[in-house]
């Protein structure tokens, strides 16, 4: 029943693996399916090397209950359910500890838009979320981690910027599939370590000129958009 959901999310999980994303256990991705308000997701504590498609957990989106699968679900799962509750235009989501993304949240600062290859994939900077208190993590920390990313997320456009950083823990981001979760979570690390360098080599510099981050943003997105053979 959910073969080729399963064998999406397991390729999406693979290409974190492939493109060094992640180290042992240190990630996940699922993808929803809205029509039957569940999503599949890794499994929780299997090494990429180890993995099979046969092991993706398929989940309930309304209350991240396991409904099809032999292992437990990964520890993110709550995470996962409360973002596509949050975000009903999404459709995928990854999480790892790649380490740029990483080091920003527990720096506990926001990735600004220093250059053109950031505002292509990202309108304005990655926010970073607050820690989440302790009353928080003991009614349910990662449910409540999707709570403190909604938060981050007001007065903001979750399609526009589909990434953000959960402080002292790490990045998230979404699309609108699996795959393109991936692909989201693989432009953040290298945003990430462009900003890095940035600021090494000039601690004082100041953001891209809106108009510039507009352009390339919107060249890509929306309904004007001119880049690439689709237009």
């Amino acid at each position: 029943m959910y073969e080729e959901l399963r064998k999406r999310v397991y390729e999406a999980n693979m290409e974190l693996y492939r493109r060094n994303m992640v180290l042992y256990t240190w990630g996940n991705v699922s993808e929803a399916d809205r029509e039957q308000g569940v999503f599949a997701i890794k499994p929780s504590g299997v090494k990429y090397e180890d993995l099979r498609t046969e092991d993706i957990v398929i989940v309930r989106i309304e209350d991240g209950v396991k409904v099809d699968g032999e292992m437990n679900p990964s520890s993110d799962t709550p995470t996962h359910a409360g973002l596509y509750r949050a975000f009903p235009e999404i459709g995928g989501v990854t999480h790892t500890h790649s380490t740029c993304a990483t080091a920003w949240a527990q720096a506990g600062k926001s990735i600004p838009c220093f250059g053109t290859t950031h505002a292509d994939y990202y309108r304005s900077d990655i926010p970073v979320t607050r820690y989440i208190s302790k009353e928080e993590v003991d009614r349910g920390y990662e449910l409540e981690t999707a709570n403190v990313i909604k938060e981050a997320f007001i007065g903001r456009n979750p399609v526009h910027t589909p990434a953000v950083l959960v402080r002292g823990h790490g990045p998230f981001t979404w699309g609108k599939d699996a795959d393109n979760s991936v692909y989201n979570a693989v432009v953040l690390e290298e945003v990430a370590k462009m900003a890095m360098y940035t600021l090494s080599i000039t601690p004082e510099q100041s953001e891209l000129p809106v108009s510039i981050q507009d352009k390339h943003f919107l060249r890509k997105h929306g309904p004007n958009a001119y880049y690439g053979q689709g237009h």
